[in-house]
């Protein structure tokens, strides 16, 4: 009966082999939000993405993505200092980049292609070219098969990736479309017919200083990415820097800090502005935004409402601010013998005014009545 059992159980293994795969339009469900993510956040095509996804990872299922979850295949190569794996491909135990979680693959991904001189060319595609996106890739080295963009094109049609190419397009139509893919540093150097100028790129590594602390203006539609290369500083750095929580495009032209800011800021008090965030007045004014929020009693979720004044600086009193005197309102007490026609002829205002200002229906006057002569 034992020996029955070990058969019984040797048969089901494939069975259950099988059962843990997941198939294409599995991993396309599961990754497909990220993949329109990082379309959005640094201007690879979600097509095209998911189509390298699903040929490293064999649909998810290769043994590289399950111990590393390194969905592009991307190598350790001399500049990655993260966790790594062994796995054999060309040559037998080669290095592979290591993540804790799919997402930071996908992330690394994108980094690698915006900073990369060899895939500068791509970024001056259209978007929605996943063709040529796709022969781009063998061009620039990506891959050593030779078949390697034919496959990728026939991901994108078989499972019509180009959607999510398209929502990601949608999502962004607040977006200058033209800055989309085309601010790499090295895509920007290496021809003038980029849609950022060459001012825009020279103020990436222009310091100016702002409350003590080095800063470079950066315009809309460049990204963090493109910042942080410029300066060399780590991405994560500059993020913490300015107190952001991810990268991205920049929406509004603005200062970006190189340098951790001051605790203070350069004078005693600031009055928030229409449309103003609390982080804004953080970056404005080149303070770190909890000491901001410290000296004024705030807290993150805080709606910043314009004329409120803030302290920049511990220990201050709170402002009182000088409140202009109301101005009493002029009223006429009505005489013997007055009407609305006189006392309007008296005032230099019309007989509808009185009527609107007073609620009168009618005409008619009692004597001593109050009216008042103006809006109340």
């Amino acid at each position: 009966m034992r020996i029955l059992n070990i058969g019984i159980i040797i048969l089901c293994l494939p069975f259950f082999g099988n059962a843990q795969r997941i198939s294409p339009e599995e991993y396309i469900a599961q990754y497909k939000d990220i993949a329109i993510r990082e379309m959005k956040r640094m201007g690879i095509p979600a097509s095209i993405t998911l189509a390298q996804g699903l040929l490293e990872t064999e649909s998810g299922n290769s043994e590289l993505v399950k111990k590393s979850n390194n969905h592009f295949g991307i190598k350790c190569k001399s500049t990655w200092t993260g966790p790594s794996v062994k796995h054999d491909d060309d040559l037998s135990g080669e290095c592979f980049r290591a993540y804790s979680t799919p997402e930071e693959s996908f992330r690394d991904h994108s980094n690698f292609l915006r900073s990369n001189a060899r895939y500068a060319a791509l970024f001056k595609l259209e978007i929605t070219d996943y063709k040529g996106w796709a022969y781009g890739l063998k061009r620039a080295g990506y891959a050593t098969n030779p078949y390697y963009p034919q496959t990728l094109i026939k991901n994108v049609e078989q499972y019509n990736l180009q959607q999510y190419t398209l929502q990601a397009l949608n999502e962004m139509a607040g977006i200058d479309s033209a800055h989309i893919g085309s601010d790499s540093l090295t895509a920007l150097s290496a021809s003038k017919a980029d849609s950022i100028s060459a001012a825009k790129l020279a103020s990436l590594t222009k310091i100016v200083m702002i409350n003590n602390s080095r800063s470079v203006w950066a315009a809309q539609g460049i990204t963090l990415l493109a910042v942080a290369n410029a300066n060399h500083i780590p991405l994560n750095k500059l993020l913490a820097f300015n107190e952001w929580v991810q990268d991205g495009v920049i929406t509004c032209d603005q200062y970006v800090f190189l340098e951790p800011k001051s605790m203070t800021g350069p004078f005693d008090y600031y009055t928030i502005e229409p449309g103003e965030t609390l982080h804004d007045v953080a970056q404005k004014t080149g303070m770190q935004l909890k000491y901001l929020l410290s000296y004024n009693n705030l807290t993150t979720n805080v709606v910043a409402t314009p004329g409120t004044v803030l302290m920049l600086k511990p220990g201050l009193k709170v402002p009182v601010i000088q409140q202009e005197e109301p101005v009493p309102l002029l009223t006429h007490i009505v005489a013997p013998k007055e009407t609305l026609y006189t006392i309007a002829k008296k005032y230099k205002v019309t007989v509808q005014q009185l009527k609107d200002w007073n609620k009168l229906n009618g005409d008619g006057l009692r004597i001593g009545q109050k009216l008042y002569i103006g809006p109340q």
